[in-house]
């Protein structure tokens, strides 16, 4: 499908920290990227998020259709407002991931939105690479590798994706092909946002600790930084991914200390497992460009300058948009699904082989929106 022409693609992601969903327009080939679109974001309501929260750990045969419903309305309403779209791609929203029993749930029909909007939509994009023994996880990566040869990067550079669950992205732009040996190495550092995000809801009932300013007045405890440090998940080797309730443990561990000094505890542990994750890498980059929530946390940004042991920026540093690169992701993606390309491959998620995945819904109507 496509037959490598370029698509004006819509991408949608509605991430781990549950705050609503963002939608970009990407033209490309699912190759080479040749522009960025329109951008547009549908905040969850607070009844919405409630329930989604709710549906956290749960599976299809757990019972979810109302939190289904939620995802699918949410997402044909922001996607309703573009025009001129080839091919939407959908990511869902993550209720849970189990790479070790071979599954992963992403809330949320193509085929309902293919026939709801009229368009062809991309979607299930993690199962066939859990199914054959991968990670399912981080999928940006083919992406960020693209995004590489559009900044024109000459020399390896990591993109850290700051969302709920952080992911590292290090990339040699002097390869072809994302699926190339040597080209990518990629996996979840550990939490980012969530657990902060999670505090401050219970505490306070705000979604965050804005520019992390509660943080920076505080102290972080680093007995319980370094015994999170010693959790097994960072002795073993990448490529490997996390679930948004993994390191429940270190949440409980801050239950204890005032808001301040919990919130700067949950922050440095972000950013020790951060230069963890930059010391396995096959060259060290020569800088870091951030995106997603998390590089709009002053004090969290702070921290990672003076620990990390390359320049750390935002991704608009390099002319990018850090609020909608895994919206502009799963759009590229969509394209490579339509077209037969690989989205995953040894290095991103662990698969044995570049593997192809994803499923392709076809409207009944073919209409553009």
């Amino acid at each position: 499908m496509f037959d490598g022409r370029v698509v004006r693609a819509l991408g949608t992601m509605s991430g781990t920290s549950l705050d609503g969903v963002d939608a970009a327009v990407i033209a490309t080939d699912g190759e080479v990227i040749h522009g960025f679109g329109a951008t547009a974001y549908r905040a969850y309501t607070p009844a919405e998020h409630g329930v989604l929260r709710a549906h956290l750990g749960r599976w299809p045969a757990d019972g979810c259709k109302v939190a289904q419903a939620i995802v699918e309305t949410a997402h044909a309403e922001v996607m309703a407002g573009f025009t001129g779209i080839d091919l939407i791609g959908f990511h869902g929203q993550t209720l849970a991931h189990d790479p070790a029993n071979r599954r992963t749930h992403q809330c949320g029909d193509g085929a309902v939105l293919a026939a709801r909007l009229g368009l062809p939509v991309a979607w299930d994009f993690r199962t066939a690479d859990v199914a054959a023994g991968g990670q399912g996880a981080p999928l940006a990566p083919f992406f960020h590798f693209a995004l590489a040869k559009w900044i024109g990067a000459t020399a390896p550079l990591a993109m850290l994706n700051l969302g709920g669950v952080g992911n590292l992205t290090w990339i040699d732009p002097a390869q072809d092909r994302p699926e190339d040996d040597g080209a990518l190495l990629a996996f979840d550092t550990g939490p980012a946002n969530a657990p902060m995000n999670d505090l401050m809801q219970a505490r306070r009932g705000e979604p965050q600790d804005a520019d992390g300013a509660i943080a920076a007045t505080g102290r972080a405890e680093m007995q319980i930084v370094d015994a999170f440090l010693a959790d097994p998940y960072f002795a073993m080797p990448a490529p490997k991914s996390l679930d948004r309730g993994a390191f429940a443990d270190l949440s409980d561990a801050v239950q204890g200390l005032a808001d301040a000094d919990a919130l700067a505890t949950l922050l440095e542990a972000v950013v020790q497992s951060t230069a963890l994750a930059l010391a396995v890498c096959p060259r060290p980059p020569e800088r870091l460009l951030v995106t997603g929530g998390g590089r709009k946390n002053r004090a969290l940004m702070r921290r990672l300058q003076a620990v990390l042991p390359c320049a750390v920026a935002p991704v608009e540093s390099a002319g990018l948009d850090g609020d909608m690169i895994e919206a502009q992701a799963f759009g590229y993606l969509a394209v490579r699904v339509a077209r037969g390309l690989p989205i995953s491959a040894p290095m991103t998620t662990g698969v044995a082989s570049p593997l192809r995945g994803g499923q392709l819904a076809m409207s009944p109507h073919n209409r553009p929106i």
